[in-house]
Formats: structure tokens, sequence, C-alpha cells
């Protein structure tokens, strides 16, 4: 059984390794408007647990979630990979709230979340990166995960523009995982080597 009480989730009886036996499971950490939107903006768990695997190349890597909604991403990668770190980077302090209460439910050490527009961002604190195109709502006729939020053509553009500079700055070795993604943000110094789901989940590696 489990109840939301004082804005978090609680759990009766069940061992937190089963809130990730399937994404329904996993679901359930937050409330039904947000449930909702699963299908559309959060990553699939089995989408986390590849990108962890290829993310996660060292001990104590720092990695980051460029848009990380409610952490879903960078909770279950947590708890796949305990010895790397996840980072996630998001703009609506409602959504933080949201995976702030879940981490802390699942009691993840090693993944925090920070409530900020990326561009605000120092990415010389991160070694490896997951995107999973946050900026994609910004054009016309997408599926907006709320309203709390300016959308825009120039901030797609703008936005895209960013990552790649700061992705460009980046040194040899640097990997990037990207799920659903138009490719724009990505520099010609980062190479392609893997792909899954119907290459709607790739591997790169900056040479």
């Amino acid at each position: 059984m489990i109840t939301f009480e004082n804005g978090g989730w609680l759990e009766k009886g069940k061992q937190i390794e089963k809130w990730f036996d399937t994404d329904f499971n996993f679901n359930q950490l937050y409330p039904t408007s947000i449930q909702l939107l699963s299908g559309k903006h959060w990553t699939p768990l089995s989408v986390a647990r590849k990108a962890a695997n290829f993310l996660a190349a060292e001990n104590d890597a720092r990695i980051l979630d460029i848009g990380s909604g409610v952490g879903k991403f960078c909770l279950s990668a947590g708890y796949y990979k305990p010895h790397a770190n996840f980072f996630g980077v998001e703009q609506r302090q409602s959504l933080i709230n949201y995976a702030e209460n879940a981490r802390l439910l699942l009691n993840l050490e090693n993944v925090a979340f920070i409530h900020e527009n990326f561009t605000q961002l120092d990415f010389t604190d991160y070694e490896h990166f997951y995107f999973y195109n946050a900026f994609y709502e910004n054009l016309i006729g997408t599926f907006k995960i709320d309203e709390s939020v300016e959308y825009s053509a120039q901030l797609f553009n703008k936005y895209n523009i960013h990552l790649f500079r700061q992705l460009e700055q980046k040194p040899a070795g640097t990997r990037l995982a990207t799920f659903h993604s138009t490719e724009y943000e990505i520099p010609s110094s980062y190479y392609e080597v893997g792909s899954e789901m119907d290459n709607l989940l790739k591997f790169w590696i900056k040479v």
C-alpha cells in the first residue's frame, strides 16, 4: 500500500528493488498527474539501465542529466550504478520537489538534483552526459509538461547551440547518451559508438 503524505510517497511492506521491477511500479512514486506524463517525458527503465551502463565507465564518474524532469533517469541510473554519481538539472521547482521526494524514499545518496536552467550550469563539474531531448517541447505542436515555463522556437535553437558549445569544450573521452535526439546539439567531434531501441538511444564518445 502506498500513501501520499506531507508531499512525499511512503511505502508499506515493499522492498526498494520492487520499485525498479517495471515502469508501472516506478511511476507509483509520483502522483497521478505525473504518472500520466511518463510515456512522453520520463525515461523508461530499460533505457536508463542501458545508458547508465555506458556512461558509468569508471568509478566515481559525475554524470549530468540535462533537463531531468522528475528525476527518473538519475534515480534509476543511480540505483543500477551505485559507484557513479548522477546529477539532474531541471528548471521547474515543482519537478525538482517530486524528484527529491522520490530520492529520499529510495535512499539514493549518489543522486542529486539542481534547480536551475542548464545554461547557468558549469559543465566542467561533470564528466559524462545524458540527454532525453529536453528542448523538443519548445516546438509548436509538441506535448508540453506544463505551462510554467516559456516555450519558443528561439529557445529551442538557443538551447541546442548552448549545449553544442558546452559539449564541444569537453575533453576527449567524454561520453554522451542521447534518447530521441534531433542531434542538433552534438558536435562532429563526438562519434557514435553504438545504438539501441531502434536507434532512438545512441551512445557517443568525443575523440
